[in-house]
């Protein structure tokens, strides 16, 4: 069973940095897009960026020119370097991996989730 491990999120002051990171695990997988993805209080689950395993990068409006989106093939990890951070990106954000396991076809899977606390 595949699994993702997420962690670097914690509580910042406005205009500071944070870096996440996912790590997936498991054995006989491939994976193609990895992303995060963040989810206010009372608010619906939003891409923030996602990146292909070709290296090719999608960003959210509301974070770009701020957050960097990085993945290394070879450790089987995505990073999200947030800088400049905003009171409005307080969220707990989530990885997501679209995923292939032996004898499955690919699916998304989801990290546990890491709170980002932004004060102001």
């Amino acid at each position: 069973q595949v699994q993702l491990k997420e962690s670097g999120g914690g509580l910042v002051q406005a205009g500071g940095s944070l870096r996440l990171s996912c790590a997936a695990s498991g054995s006989s997988f491939s994976i193609r897009t990895m992303g995060w993805y963040r989810q206010a209080p009372g608010k619906q689950r939003e891409l923030v960026a996602s990146i292909t395993s070709g290296g090719s990068t999608n960003y959210a409006d509301s974070v770009k020119g701020r957050f960097t989106i990085s993945r290394d093939n070879a450790k089987i990890t995505v990073y999200l370097q947030m800088n400049s951070l905003k009171p409005e990106d307080t969220a707990v954000y989530y990885c997501n991996a679209v995923i292939k396991e032996l004898y499955s076809d690919y699916r998304d899977y989801w990290g546990q989730g890491t709170q980002v606390t932004v004060s102001s």
